[in-house]
Formats: C-alpha cells, sequence, structure tokens
C-alpha cells in the first residue's frame, strides 16, 4: 500500500513552491519523518518529511519543477530496504559491452543520473564554484550518483592522467578558447528578490540621504568591555547591537521612519520590528528581531547570531521573516564603502551600514584621524521629508558616538 506525500500547507499567502532537491531516490529506504524533498519558496527553503516508514516510491514531480499546496510529491511504499534491490539487475548483460570503454562509460550514465540536468542544486553549485568537470569524477552516492563531498574532494584532489577517452569531447575546446557559460535556473527566493526590488523601485518615492559617523567610542566601549560581555552573555560584543538600539531610539523620534503606506492611509508603529540581513547559501534573507526596543544589547546580539547560524544551515523559519518596519542591511562588512540600499516593501526607510576606515576630520580646530564609517538612509519621499530623514540619521549619528546616551535613552 503507497502512501501519498503532497505539499504541505507553507505558510500566509504562499500558494506555489518550487522542488529544489530530491533528498530520497526511489527505492531509497524511508524513516518516518525524515526529510525527502525540499522546497523553495518565496522566502526560505522547506523540507518535506516522510509520513510513514517504507521505501521512497516514484516522484511524482521534477527538480525545477513548481507545485501549489496540496499536489502530490511522491508516494512511499509500505517495505523495508529490500525493495531498493530489484535495480542492479540490468547488471547482468554487462560481459558483452565491457571490452569497450565507451560502452562502459554509456552504462553508468543510466545509473548515476549524473548529467547536468541531474545534478543536485548543491551538487551543480559545488561544480560552479571548484571548476571541476563532473564527467571526470566518480559518484559515491547510490547508484554511483555525484555528491557535493565528491565534487569538494576532486576539487583539493591534484588532477590525474585523464582516460583516453575524455580529452576527445570538450576538454580541447576549452583549452583553446578558455571561454565557459554555464546556465543556471534562479531559485525561487532569487526570483522574488528580483521582483521585490524592482516593485520597490517602481511604486515608492525613493531617495538616499547619507551622513558619517566617529565610531571611536562604540571602537572603545566594545575593546574593553567584549571578553566580559562574552563570559557573562554567551556571544560576542559586535556592533549591530549598538545600531540596532540607537536605531530604535531615533525611530521613537521620527515615527515617520518607522510606518507605512497603505492605500490611502499611513499605518505609524509604537513598536520597532528591526529587519536585519543577513547572508545564507541562498541568497539573502531578511529575519526579523522582534520588539527590539524592548531588548537589551546583549538581547539583540544573541537574537542575531542565531539568525546568522541557522542562515547557514537554512534552517529559518518563514514566519521569522515576515512583517519588519525598519531595516538594518551592514554592506560594511564585505567592505563597502557605500551605497544606495533599495527599501524592503511595504516598509519605508532602510538603513545601510558600511565598512570602518580611518579618515582625517576636524575636531577643536586640529586635523586627526578618527575611524569613520557612512551612514545611508534610503527612505519613500512619499511618507518621509527630507527633514525628518535627516533628523533620524542625526539623532542615530549622536547616540553613536555618545553611547551613554543608549543607556539613558537620550
Amino acid at each position: 500500500m503507497a502512501t501519498e506525500v503532497n505539499v504541505p500547507t507553507l505558510g500566509e499567502s504562499i500558494v506555489e513552491a518550487t522542488v529544489g532537491e530530491w533528498l530520497k531516490q526511489p527505492g531509497d529506504p524511508v524513516k518516518a519523518d525524515e526529510p525527502i524533498v525540499s522546497l523553495e519558496t518565496d522566502k526560505v527553503a522547506v523540507e518535506v518529511p516522510s509520513p510513514v516508514a517504507g521505501v521512497m516510491g516514484q516522484h511524482a514531480v521534477a527538480v525545477g519543477d513548481n507545485v501549489a499546496v496540496g499536489a502530490l510529491l511522491a508516494t512511499i511504499e509500505a517495505g523495508g530496504a529490500g525493495a531498493a534491490t530489484p535495480a542492479p539487475a540490468p547488471a547482468a548483460p554487462a560481459p558483452t559491452l565491457a571490452s569497450s570503454p565507451a560502452a562502459t562509460a554509456g552504462q553508468q550514465a543510466p545509473a548515476s543520473g549524473d548529467t547536468p540536468a541531474a545534478l543536485s542544486p548543491s551538487v551543480r553549485r559545488a561544480v560552479l564554484e571548484t571548476g571541476v568537470d563532473p564527467a571526470t569524477v566518480k559518484g559515491t552516492g547510490k547508484d554511483g550518483r555525484l555528491t557535493k563531498d565528491d565534487v569538494l574532494a576532486a576539487a583539493a584532489t591534484p588532477a590525474a592522467p585523464a582516460p583516453s577517452t575524455e580529452p576527445v569531447p570538450t576538454p580541447s575546446v576549452a583549452a583553446s578558447t578558455g571561454r565557459k557559460e554555464e546556465r543556471v535556473r534562479m531559485t525561487r527566493l532569487r526570483q522574488t528578490v528580483a521582483k521585490r526590488l524592482k516593485d520597490a523601485q517602481n511604486t515608492a518615492a525613493m531617495l538616499t540621504t547619507f551622513n558619517d559617523v566617529d565610531m571611536s567610542a562604540v571602537i572603545e566601549a566594545r575593546t574593553k568591555y567584549k571578553d566580559l560581555f562574552e563570559k557573562k552573555h554567551g556571544v560576542r560584543l559586535g556592533f549591530m547591537g549598538f545600531f540596532v538600539k540607537a536605531a530604535c531610539m531615533a525611530l521613537k523620534d521620527v515615527p515617520a521612519v518607522n510606518g507605512q503606506i497603505d492605500g490611502e492611509e499611513i499605518v505609524y508603529h509604537d513598536y520597532a520590528d528591526i529587519s536585519v540581513a543577513v547572508s545564507a547559501p541562498q541568497g539573502l534573507v531578511v529575519p526579523v528581531i522582534r520588539d527590539a526596543d524592548q531588548l537589551s544589547v546583549a538581547g539583540i546580539e544573541k537574537t542575531i547570531g542565531d539568525f546568522g547560524k541557522r542562515a547557514k544551515d537554512g534552517t529559518l523559519k518563514m514566519e521569522e521573516m515576515k512583517g519588519g518596519t525598519f531595516t538594518i542591511s551592514n554592506g560594511g562588512v564585505f567592505g563597502s564603502l557605500m551605497s544606495t540600499p533599495i527599501i524592503n516593501p511595504p516598509q519605508s526607510a532602510v538603513l545601510g551600514l558600511h565598512r570602518i576606515e580611518d579618515r582625517p576630520v576636524v575636531r577643536d580646530g586640529q586635523v586627526v584621524v578618527r575611524p569613520m564609517m557612512y551612514l545611508a538612509l534610503s527612505y519613500d519621499h512619499r511618507l518621509i521629508d527630507g527633514r525628518e530623514a535627516v533628523t533620524f540619521l542625526v539623532a542615530l549619528k549622536n547616540a553613536i558616538e555618545d553611547p551613554t546616551r543608549i543607556l539613558i535613552d537620550l
């Protein structure tokens, strides 16, 4: 008796997903609640578990297919691992073909299925990053399929002399031209990011205003207390904790920056849910620090650290990325000197942080060197006037340059 596995409910307003990767192949033994397929939604990758134990049946959809909530993904057949044994049976007639190397290669292709289209997304990504030719790598996965570890191991191993049949098809062309191309389907997350960013440009009257901030006081405080902070709270003291707290204070002073336009109405929030841009393997994700204005610097740092770890693991939940009243994006960690960030609709503003570098500035009539950072506030001019945007940045600048203001809420 077969049990159907259907696309689960994916969250509010999400009605379909894209099949990202099959984690189990037909014939594989499956445990109850073991993930069998990864689905890519507009926000995160979701692993679908098997409802029962048994043997993986046929896939009803292929990698890259769009599937609606409730659609059939696959079936789980009753039985044990023994059901997977009939697959190797075609190996019996191999002696009549073994004399030809080309025949041997042809025999392996159907078993492994590792044509470019059949490689899993993680393997394709590893191939692109390392430049390894998948045709030259022996797979160690089920039925000889390539795994990500196979590709990484091949990239770390000095190239061995290729078989006589290998140089004929493509390497000679690559060697003569030195030019390669690869087409990879955009993930659903990247498609959604592209659409939302373009919609933001088309809808909002976006404008960016800049300021700079002297980071001396924050750097001094961080250097002085970072060891004690980590010992007490179990998390490193970074700069984002200071900026989130300072932003929350500035949002109270200039509530329009924390608001949004809804039709012909303006919605003002008396709370601050701060979205923080976090880098993940599948792209940029923006989880939300709920009620950030009520958290301490330690609480904020713990939340951000947890988001960063789970973003890399792909375990962020969709509800953790919904909402948000204001966004902070830190391009400085990648070396950005200055940028004009795009707002995250329906929010009305986004703060861009950049790298810290020593620059000459005038203090008390003297030219001195200070660690300076450029700040950029992109905002929807339909709601936020220039005066309000500048007032917000100045309030933020004052709090960072004198962190005591954060402690006494000044």
